[in-house]
C-alpha cells in the first residue's frame, strides 16, 4: 500500500476553479458546482485523486495507490469531473466522474471504452440503441470529514448537491436518456446486509432484457426463502421500509449512495452485481435510470437549482428582463427534453435509423 500524496496547495486548486468551469451553487449547503478534467486543472485532479483514495481506504477498499487516479482520468479524451466546492472552507468535499455517450469510443472488440467494461458485458442492443444517450457515472466520493454530522448541513447535503450536478449536466444534454453506474458495497460491509440490499435490487428492478451483465456475477449464498420472508412485500415502498427495519436490526445502515439510488426511480434496471478487483474487491452492482422516470419531487428540486442559477446569470446581464422569465426558462427545457425523448422512442421502435440521432 502506497503512502498518500500531501495535500495539494489550495492556491493552485483556486486558480484552476475559473469561471468557465464553474456549473452553479448549490440548492443547499451553499456550496459551488464545479467540472474539471486532468488536462485542464492537473492539480485539482491530484487532490480529487488524493481524497477518493482517503475515502475509499477509510471504507476498506481502495487502489492501493499514492492517489486514486487512472487510465479514465487521463486518457486523450478523459473522464470529466464533477466536484462539490465548499467556499467557505475552501476544500472539496465530494465528487463523481461521468462521461456522455457522445464521447464514449469502442475498443478493437466492439465494447465500449468506459470504467465498467473490464467487469460487464455490454449487448449490442444497448450498444446501438442507449449508449449514445447514456451519461454514465462512477467514483462517488465524500470526503471523510463531510461524511459527519459534526459539519452539518455541509455534510447533510453533500450528496444532494452532487444530484445538482448531475441534473445540471443532464439539462444541458437533452439527448442524454439514462445514467447508468455501480453502486459499491465495501468489503468491511455486514455480508447478511449486502445479501439482502442485493436481494432486494433483484427483487424490484431486476433487468429482463438483459441489456448488460457482469462476466462473473456473484452469488449469493442466504437462502433465498428466508430472505423473502424478511422482504415480504411486493409494493417497493413497504418492502424498502422493510430492509430498513432489517437492515438497522444488523447495526448497520443503507450506504448513502445505494439509498440514494433507490429513492430516485421507480422502475431502475438493475444489471448485476460482481466484485471490483481494481477497488479492493468491493463489490459494484450496475444500474440504469431512465431520466423521464426520476420521481417527480426530486427531478424538480435539482432543476430548480439549475433554472436559478440559470436566471440570475441571465439578470446580471439583463437587470431588466421579466419576472416570467422563469415559466418560460422551464417550458423551453421541458420542450426540449420531451423532443429528444421522442426522438428515443422512435429511434428504439426501429421507426428511424440509429444514425439519425447521433
Amino acid at each position: 500500500m502506497e503512502e498518500i500524496i500531501a495535500p495539494v496547495d489550495v492556491n493552485l486548486i483556486k486558480s484552476e476553479l475559473t469561471q468557465n468551469k464553474k456549473l452553479g451553487n448549490t440548492n443547499k449547503a451553499n456550496n459551488e458546482l464545479y467540472i474539471i478534467t486532468s488536462h485542464d486543472s492537473p492539480n485539482t485532479m491530484r487532490e480529487i485523486g488524493r481524497l477518493r483514495e482517503i475515502s475509499y481506504r477509510e471504507a476498506g477498499a481502495s487502489s492501493g495507490k499514492s492517489m486514486d487516479i487512472d487510465e479514465y482520468d487521463t486518457m486523450e479524451r478523459p473522464y470529466s469531473q464533477l466536484i462539490v466546492w465548499d467556499p467557505q472552507a475552501n476544500k472539496i468535499i465530494g465528487g463523481y466522474r461521468f462521461i456522455l455517450g457522445k464521447d464514449i469510443q469502442l475498443k478493437a472488440d466492439g465494447q465500449p471504452r468506459i470504467t465498467s467494461s473490464h467487469l460487464y458485458h455490454f449487448s449490442d442492443d444497448f450498444i446501438n440503441n442507449y449508449l449514445p444517450h447514456v451519461m454514465e457515472l462512477g467514483r462517488s466520493f465524500v470526503t471523510p470529514e463531510y461524511q459527519s454530522s459534526r459539519v452539518g448541513a455541509k455534510s447533510i447535503f453533500t450528496m444532494d448537491n452532487l444530484w445538482d450536478g448531475i441534473m445540471y449536466v443532464i439539462l444541458q444534454h437533452p439527448n442524454i436518456m439514462y445514467l447508468f453506474g455501480k453502486m459499491t458495497i465495501y468489503p468491511s460491509y455486514n455480508k447478511a446486509a449486502r445479501n439482502l440490499i442485493i436481494h432486494f435490487l433483484n427483487k424490484h428492478f431486476h433487468d429482463n432484457d438483459k441489456l448488460i451483465r457482469p462476466y462473473n456475477e456473484i452469488e449469493i449464498f442466504d437462502n433465498p426463502e428466508i430472505m423473502n420472508l424478511i422482504l415480504s412485500e411486493e409494493d417497493l415502498k413497504a418492502d424498502y421500509r422493510l430492509l430498513k427495519k432489517a437492515i438497522l436490526q444488523l447495526g448497520t445502515f443503507i450506504p448513502p449512495l445505494i439509498n440514494s439510488y433507490i429513492n430516485t426511480a421507480s422502475n431502475m434496471r438493475m444489471l448485476g452485481s460482481c466484485i471490483n478487483d481494481e477497488l479492493g474487491d468491493a463489490i459494484e452492482t450496475g444500474i440504469m435510470i431512465g431520466i423521464n422516470d426520476i420521481y417527480g419531487d426530486k427531478k424538480e428540486r435539482h432543476t430548480d437549482a439549475f433554472i436559478k442559477n440559470k436566471i440570475e446569470d441571465i439578470k446580471s446581464r439583463f437587470p431588466l428582463i421579466g419576472q416570467s422569465l422563469e415559466i418560460t426558462l422551464q417550458k423551453h427545457l421541458e420542450r426540449k427534453r420531451m423532443r429528444s425523448f421522442r426522438n428515443f422512442q422512435r429511434k428504439i421502435s426501429g421507426e428511424r435509423s440509429p444514425m439519425d440521432f447521433i
